[in-house]
Parts: structure tokens; C-alpha cells; sequence
């Protein structure tokens, strides 16, 4: 390929990738450090102004002319930091062409992998994609040592104080922590004084957020102890940064995260209680799939290899925690959790909290669950609090701190109080108690009036704010589509517990990254991330043992460890819905093509037909009952069946079971594919896409002329409705366009199909996945047989088009001419959709199938057939004979539509009807069993604490 590096910049030729990086970069704000170059920034007079920097042009284009060329500073002004040398080295002067295309694959990996980031949960609305930038942020091996031994110290120093404070509290009594510092917070949990933690441990994840100062020197500015996060994003952004920079990540030494991830687990099961016999079970608790990081817990609990839970997921019993599972009650030994701790317990704590578990406290008091991190450790992140943490240090572990603080002063003491209110133009104001809905408020950024009203606040409740100083947050490089431009970053390092009375800080961190021209870092605010590279000694050769993977111990090969992970009844019943709800999509999606072919095909004027489909559109909900019959007002029923398709409010039709598909699968997102889901998520997404034609309708279209909502009942399947009065045919639009629907239907029909290879194929065969299977041929035996009981009771199957529809309902169009030709006569069509248990659309094999999978069940035992199955109909028995029992059609071979009269022909399939009727009746009365037996184990009659 030819080099045209010449002729991508404004500016004269570039001699060196560095130098090319130092022309493209301004430098960092005035006062801050500049990451790129490590060292301070004099400010923007150093820098050309933004319209005579270099630009990044398109390969080939003309450089400008000379005259309007700004100089690129010398070497000598705008030298870059050693570790960003070797990363642009690395990258070239030609890798900079290819920096729009690595952004462009990084958020197509960002997109694919599903990683969201919501500041607003919303059911119903779209998630925000995790915001992550192309460039990593840098950590030297010397800054990184400094770094690692402070906030090591740092953590035992955190853990030493929660353990005063919950049991002898010499602190208070010596008056080295004020009391209204610990007693006056909310986060101080009384019902936890005295307790000591299982493996003795308070803390056991520790977060701390940190930041080079204009001197170069790394401080603390904030810690967080109650459910940190970050731990799993900093993962994904590590392992999607590494594949957009492989040689740089390599020759570069980054030093690799694993190790203090199975750190971790191997401390929290060491710490667990239990018997020697027993393996420690340690689960994730989320507060659900609307949290904000719903993603990182699903994420972490799939790396780390947990069982993911919610409150409603565990219970209390003879002071033990136990897991709801397929097979019954599991001890818990260990609970990582990700919400606070006031939403914990509601007996104790908040009591309208629905995401914890009732009596959890009163089994930490007994000692017989490790909860990581300890309830009660929220005062330690009062930013009033580092002030004290000097003299704490070398009260508690007799040494200086080695990683010190932003200077800090908390204003319920007086004299401080007068010292800093005169400093308060530069510094931050803080609340020092959660709950006040106050944000930190930066001085310089007040009014003379706003700062003297802010002292008046201060002076009058003095011990509700903190005060510390201002700091300058270093800026670090980010890539911008044409130059690199500086963002103001925080460095979020973590500390974990590793069982052995020692703590291991992850080697790198997650970078948070401010917008343009801010000065704060929050991904609550809309700011973005970055990759952490801490960086190993180029002198060292480490590419050996940065590979080195651990020997098995002697007999491993002979004998693995098999760990299969529980099935949790609310896991088995959102995966039995999302079987359900797949299922339910392909039907309706099949249904709306159907019934959209026949309204415009040949037979649009059989009334036999047009009665069946009706009865099919509104018993599945793809219409409602107030909209007139196809019968009478074709034209109306077609309109109101496209209005609805994407109708997720007042219709239950194909967008109100994608969306709920896609509902089920979030909650079970850890069990799945990054592909399964993405391909959920495309399927909605496309769907409503294509579907936004039919949304640009007056508010008097059809959806507004077709009744009230309907809502369909998740754990029963059954469809209410409630109807309007009035149908006013004049409201609904005239322009409809049905080809435009059926290209919806068809794209949503190859998704789904993929989205079924992927359950068949990609699924461990488990309790959750039988559940899964057993969802979806429950629903196909009760809507097939349900449209097979409608085709006789309007006498549709008995003319041509009727019979063609139902057998295209049953997916069976090819499999029907390769066996029958163009035979229409009533015992083919019972021989394939009925009685061959070769064919999968067919109720015979739907039953057989069933029975199978509820033989494996939990609880069944191994060659018998449970009770389960045993109240399904028994397809071995079934008969063509019997089925056409008193039929003329069952006597002639040639048979033909003209052998029954259509309106009256169901009477001489009587048995036929009673058996669709049993399979209907059998289909729901399994799914209300399943549900008591296996997800609310009602039939147990247990009773929990608290219950």
C-alpha cells in the first residue's frame, strides 16, 4: 500500500510518530497534569489555537498551503512521557489512519457484547451503550509500585477502623473520631455493634478513587466500601482495548488482571463458614436487571463463575441462608452483594425494601454467611472522614500514610470550621451524610453572593459539610476523530481480600473520564471511561511468565472437578418464559403473515376462512375484540392487525412478545451468549425500526378505535380484554401498507429462527434449559391445538384455503406436499399435524417431547415417568381411526374438501375435538403446576423467617 502519511496532515512533514502524536494533542489545561507529557501543563498559550492545529485528513487529500501551516512546537517544548513514546511507537505514523476505523470497531464491540450503562433503568426504553474510549490511560511501573503500597495499606487501615467501631470503639473513646462521624450517619448499623464477620474479615473489596495533582504526587480523593463497582467494566474494557492494540498491550508488559479476580474467589470461599466436607457456595446478589450496572453483575457473575440472585431468590431459615433451586433449598455460604446496605434486610433495616432478604442480618450475627463487604460500612466513604485517616493510621498500624489525601476538614468542629471558611473560593464543598440530595459544589465556579450563602449554610449546620481542597484533575489523551484532545480523568483502583490476611490491588483500574470542558468525572453525569495499562519494567523480561499458566496437581486428569451450578427457581422461570415468549413471538409473527396473505390472496372472500382467522388474530391478540370481523369489514380487520403489530399498550400482538422476550432474557442474561443476546436485542430493535412506518398515525387510528388495552398475564397466559362501546370504522387511516408489514414479519421470522438455533444448539442441557424447552412446546401444544379446534368449529379446514393455512401453521407446508401431493383430504392433514411424532410441528411429537423433558426434571426419579407427565395425553394411543370416528371423509381415500359440509362437518370429529380440547386444558393446568412446584414452591408449605 502505497505511503501517503504526508498527506494526512496540515502541517509540515512529521518525522516521528511522537512527534506527529505532540502535533495532533494540545496541551492540558492550565494548572493540570498533562498525562501525554507528564508534567504539569503552563496552560494553552503553549498550545496553537484549535484552528491552526494539525487536522487528521483522509488519505490523498492536499495538504493546506504553507501560509496557513502552524509550526509544530520543537522536541525540546513538547516532549512526551516515556510511556506514551513507546505506545506511539508502537502504534506508527501510519497507525494513525487507522484510528477512525479501531474507534468505529470498538463501539461495534461495545454494541455487540451488549454492555450498557443505564443513569435512567427504563423497562421499556433503550439502553445507554458503556461509554469507553480508544486510547488506555497510562500507570508507569515506579507510579504503579507507590501506588499499589498505599492503597494496601490504606485498606487494612479501612478494615481496622470498621473493626473498632463494631466492637470496642476506642477511637470515639479517645476522641480520635468523632462520634457524630459514626453514630450520626445513616450507614452506622446499630443492629451490626458487637458482631464479628465470618473469617473475622470487615472488608473485603475496597475502592478507592485517586488522582495525579499538579505536582505530579498521587491523592486520594474518595473511597467507596458498601458495593463498589467497576470491577467488571474495567474488564471488558480491558479485553476490548487489548485486541485494538495488540502489539502495544504485548511489548508494553500490561500487567494482567486474572490473578486478583481468582484472588478473590478463592478468599471469599476460603472465609465462608461450613463444614470441611462441604464446598463453599458464594452467590452475586443483584438488586435486578433495572439497575443502572445490571450488566456488570450479570458480567461478573459469568467471570467469576456464581450463581447471579435477587432477594426473592434467597430465604432464612434456623438462622441460615438457602437458595430457592430446582431441586430445593441450598445453603448460601457466601454473598457478594451489589446494593447498599439499608436495602439488605426489611425486617431490619428499610422495611418497603423488596431486594433484600428478610432476617439476613440475624444470620451474620450467627456467623453462618460471609457477606461481602460487612453491612455497616457506609461511614467509611464520608469524604469527612480522610481528614481523620492521618492520625487513625498511625494510631492503628503505628505508620505514616504512605498515599495521602486531598487536604480535608470536616466543619462540625468550630475552629476548623472558621479556618476554612475563608478558603471556601478554592476548595469543594461536600455533604458529609448521604441523603442529603446535595451534589459536591466547586467554589470558583460560585458568585461572590452563592459563596457568602454557602458559608451561612455552614455556619449554621456546620457538621453536614466537608470541605476539601480543589484539585485540578490530571488530563489524560483521548482520541476525537481528528486530533487528540485532553479529558480530565480519575483513576478508580481496587483492593480485594485474598483469605490469607492480605489484600491484593488490582493492577490497573477504571479510568473515568470527564466531558469536554469539565472538570468532574461521572458516568452518572454522562462521562465515558478508559482502559488502565499499567505498564511493567521495560527492563525486565516478564513475557514468559505473563503467559504462565498453573500446573494441574498430580491426578487432575483422572479425576476433574465438576462444578454444575444451581438453577434458581427465578431463573428457571424466567428461562421457562423466555421459552414461552420465543415461542409465542414465532406463532403470532406466523399468524400476522398468514392472515395478511389470505386477506389479500385468492380465497380473501371464503367466509369460512376469514371466521378462523379472526378467531385466531383476536384469541392471540394480534387485533382486538371490538374491531369488526373480518367477516364483515376485511379492510378494517387488515388495517387494525398492522396498526398493531408494534403495539405494546393496547395489544399484545409480535412487538408486545418481543418485548417481552427480550424482558425474560435480561433477567437471565448471565446464562446467556453475548450472541443470544445480541440477536434479542437486534430482533426488537429491527423490528420496531421497520414497524415505525405504521407508528406515524393520527391518535384516531386504528389503535385508538380498537377498545381499551389488553394485558396478557406472564404466569398464566391469558389474555383479558376490556372493549370499548364504540367502534367508529370512520377513525381508522386509510393508507396502510401491507407489503411493507409482511417484510416486517418476514426479517423478524429469520431472527426468530436464529434465535431458536441458538437455544437448541448453544445451551447446556440443564434444569433451566429443559425449563426453557418445556416453555416453548407448552406453548406450541396449546396454541396449535387451539387453532386446529377453530379450523373445525368454522369449517375452514374443509375448503382449500383454509386447509392450506392451517397446515402453513403449522410449518409444515413441505413436509405436507412430499408426503401427500396435492391431496386435501382431512386424515393426511390429522396423519402430520397430529399423529407424526416425526414431525416437529405435530402435537403427537410435542407431547411425546414434553414427556421426555419432564422425565428430567429435578425431582424425577431416573426411568419413571413423573406425575407431571402423567397428566398429559398419552400420544401412543392416539389413532387415526379413532380421530375420524363416524367421518365419511375417514371412509373415502380419495377423500376432498367436498366430502363435508363446512358447516357442520365438526360434528363428526367428536373425539378429535375432546382430544385438541384435553391438549389445550393439559397445556395450562402444566404451566400453573410447574409454576407452584418449581418458582414459588408453594406446595412445600415451608415457612421462612419473616414470612
Amino acid at each position: 500500500m502505497e505511503n501517503n502519511t504526508e498527506s494526512l496532515f496540515a502541517a509540515q512533514a512529521l518525522e516521528s510518530p511522537c512527534a506527529l502524536a505532540a502535533a495532533l494533542a494540545p496541551h492540558a489545561s492550565a494548572g493540570h497534569f498533562d498525562e501525554l507529557r507528564g508534567r504539569v501543563s503552563e496552560g494553552p498559550a503553549e498550545a496553537a489555537a484549535p484552528a491552526q492545529q494539525p487536522v487528521l485528513r483522509a488519505a490523498g487529500s492536499a495538504p493546506e498551503a504553507p501560509s496557513q501551516q502552524a509550526h509544530a512546537p520543537s522536541a525540546d517544548d513538547d516532549t512526551l512521557s516515556p510511556e506514551w513514546t513507546r505506545f506511539f511507537n508502537f502504534l506508527g505514523a501510519d497507525g494513525f489512519y487507522d484510528l477512525n476505523h479501531r474507534t468505529a470497531n470498538l463501539r461495534r464491540q461495545i454494541r455487540d457484547n451488549g454492555v450498557t450503562y443505564n443513569v435512567y433503568a427504563d423497562a421499556n426504553g433503550p439502553q445507554r451503550p458503556w461509554a469507553l474510549d480508544l486510547f488506555p490511560m497510562m500507570v508507569s511501573a515506579g507510579d504503579w509500585a507507590h501506588i499499589e503500597a498505599g492503597i494496601q495499606q490504606r485498606a487494612r487501615l479501612l478494615d481496622r477502623v470498621m473493626a473498632d467501631i463494631y466492637g470496642p470503639q476506642e477511637l470515639l473513646s479517645k476522641g480520635l473520631l468523632p462520634s457524630a462521624l459514626v453514630h450520626a450517619h445513616p450507614g452506622y448499623l446499630r443492629g451490626m455493634q458487637g458482631v464479628q464477620p465470618a473469617g473475622g474479615t470487615y472488608l473485603h473489596i475496597a475502592a478507592f478513587d485517586i488522582a495525579h495533582g499538579p505536582d505530579g504526587r498521587w491523592s486520594v480523593v474518595s473511597q467507596r466500601t458498601q458495593a463498589p463497582s467497576g470491577l467488571g467494566y474495567l474488564l471488558e474494557n480491558r479485553l476490548t482495548i487489548s485486541l485494538l492494540f495488540p502489539e502495544a498491550f504485548r511489548e508494553m508488559k500490561v500487567e494482567r488482571l486474572a490473578a486478583s479476580y481468582k484472588a478473590l474467589v478463592d478468599g471469599l470461599k476460603a472465609m465462608s463458614p461450613g463444614d470441611s466436607h462441604e464446598e463453599s457456595r458464594v452467590v452475586l446478589l443483584t438488586p435486578g436487571p433495572y439497575n443502572e450496572t445490571y450488566f456488570e453483575h450479570a458480567y461478573l457473575a459469568r467471570f467469576l463463575g456464581l450463581t447471579l440472585v435477587e432477594g426473592s431468590d434467597l430465604l432464612v431459615r434456623d438462622d441460615k441462608l438457602y437458595l430457592k433451586t430446582l431441586r430445593g433449598l441450598e445453603r448460601v455460604h457466601g454473598l457478594l452483594k451489589r446494593l447498599d446496605d439499608e436495602f439488605l434486610d426489611p425486617l431490619e433495616l428499610r422495611s418497603d425494601s423488596t431486594l433484600g432478604v428478610p432476617g439476613l442480618l440475624q444470620v451474620i450475627r450467627a456467623g453462618n454467611v460471609l457477606v461481602v463487604n460487612t453491612p455497616g460500612s457506609a461511614f467509611l466513604e464520608s469524604s469527612a472522614l480522610l481528614g481523620f485517616l492521618p492520625a487513625l493510621s498511625e494510631h492503628l498500624l503505628g505508620e505514616t500514610l504512605a498515599l495521602p489525601s486531598l487536604a480535608t476538614w470536616w466543619c462540625g468542629e468550630q475552629a476548623v470550621m472558621q479556618d476554612v471558611l475563608g478558603q471556601l473560593k478554592n476548595s469543594v464543598i461536600k455533604p458529609t451524610y448521604p441523603g442529603s440530595g446535595m451534589e459536591s459544589v466547586i467554589g470558583h465556579t460560585l458568585s461572590r453572593r452563592a459563596l457568602d450563602e454557602w458559608a451561612g449554610r455552614i455556619v449554621r449546620r456546620g457538621e453536614d459539610y466537608t470541605v476539601q481542597s480543589y484539585l485540578p484533575l490530571p488530563q489524560t489523551p483521548t482520541w476525537q476523530g481528528e486530533r487528540i484532545s485532553p479529558r480530565s480523568a480519575m483513576l478508580r483502583v481496587f483492593a480485594v481480600a485474598d483469605g490469607n490476611g492480605s489484600w491484593q490491588v488490582l493492577p490497573g483500574g477504571l479510568a473515568r473520564l470527564a466531558g469536554k470542558n469539565e472538570n468532574m468525572s461521572s458516568m452518572q453525569h454522562g462521562g465515558s471511561s478508559a482502559d488502565v495499562w499499567v505498564l511493567g519494567d521495560p527492563s525486565e523480561n516478564r513475557a514468559a511468565t505473563s503467559t504462565r499458566t498453573e500446573q494441574p496437581a498430580p491426578g487432575w486428569a483422572a479425576a476433574p472437578l465438576r462444578h454444575r451450578p444451581p438453577v434458581t427457581s427465578r431463573a428457571a422461570e424466567n428461562l421457562f418464559w423466555l421459552g414461552r415468549y420465543t415461542e409465542r413471538s414465532e406463532n403470532s409473527t406466523r399468524l400476522a403473515q398468514i392472515t395478511l396473505q389470505c386477506l389479500g390472496g385468492e380465497d380473501q372472500t371464503s367466509q369460512p376462512l376469514l371466521a378462523w382467522l379472526t378467531s385466531m388474530a383476536v384469541g392471540n391478540a394480534l387485533v382486538l375484540d371490538t374491531v369488526p370481523p373480518a367477516t364483515q369489514a376485511r379492510r378494517v380487520f387488515e388495517r387494525a392487525l398492522i396498526a398493531n403489530l408494534a403495539d405494546t399498550e393496547q395489544a399484545a400482538s409480535v412487538g408486545f412478545n418481543l418485548r417481552a422476550l427480550k424482558s425474560a432474557a435480561s433477567a437471565v442474561r448471565e446464562r446467556l451468549s453475548q450472541e443470544q443476546w445480541h440477536m434479542i436485542v437486534r430482533t426488537e430493535a429491527d423490528f420496531f425500526q421497520r414497524c415505525a412506518i405504521f407508528s406515524a398515525v393520527t391518535p384516531a387510528g386504528a389503535a385508538s378505535a380498537a377498545g381499551h388495552s389488553q394485558h396478557q398475564s406472564q404466569h398464566q397466559g391469558h389474555t383479558q380484554s376490556q372493549s370499548q362501546s364504540q367502534s367508529p370504522l370512520a377513525a381508522y387511516p386509510l393508507e396502510y401498507s401491507s407489503v411493507e408489514a409482511l417484510r416486517a414479519l418476514e426479517s423478524a421470522s429469520g431472527f426468530l429462527s436464529a434465535m431458536t438455533g441458538a437455544q437448541t444448539d448453544r445451551m447446556t442441557r440443564d434444569d433451566g434449559w429443559r425449563l426453557l424447552s418445556v416453555g416453548r412446546l407448552i406453548e406450541r401444544l396449546n396454541t396449535l391445538a387451539g387453532a386446529l379446534v377453530r379450523g373445525f368449529e368454522t369449517g375452514s379446514v374443509f375448503e382449500e384455503g383454509g386447509f392450506n393455512a392451517m397446515v402453513a401453521l403449522f410449518d409444515s407446508t413441505i413436509t405436507f406436499h412430499a408426503q401427500y401431493q396435492q391431496r386435501r383430504d382431512i386424515p393426511a392433514l390429522l396423519d402430520l399435524l397430529v399423529l407424526d411424532r416425526d414431525n416437529p410441528r405435530s402435537l403427537g411429537w410435542v407431547v411425546q417431547t414434553l414427556r421426555g423433558r419432564l422425565a428430567k426434571l429435578a425431582g424425577s426419579a431416573p426411568g419413571d415417568l413423573p406425575d407431571l407427565a402423567m397428566e398429559l395425553p398419552d400420544p401412543g394411543s392416539w389413532a387415526l381411526a379413532d380421530l375420524c370416528q363416524g367421518s365419511s371423509a375417514c371412509e373415502d381415500d380419495k377423500g376432498g374438501e367436498g366430502d363435508e359440509d363446512s358447516a357442520s362437518g365438526s360434528r363428526h370429529y367428536v373425539h378429535l375435538i375432546q382430544l385438541l380440547d384435553q391438549c389445550c386444558d393439559a397445556a395450562l393446568d402444566l404451566s400453573d403446576t410447574l409454576s407452584r412446584r418449581y418458582f414459588s414452591h408453594a406446595a412445600s408449605g415451608s415457612q421462612s423467617l419473616g414470612a
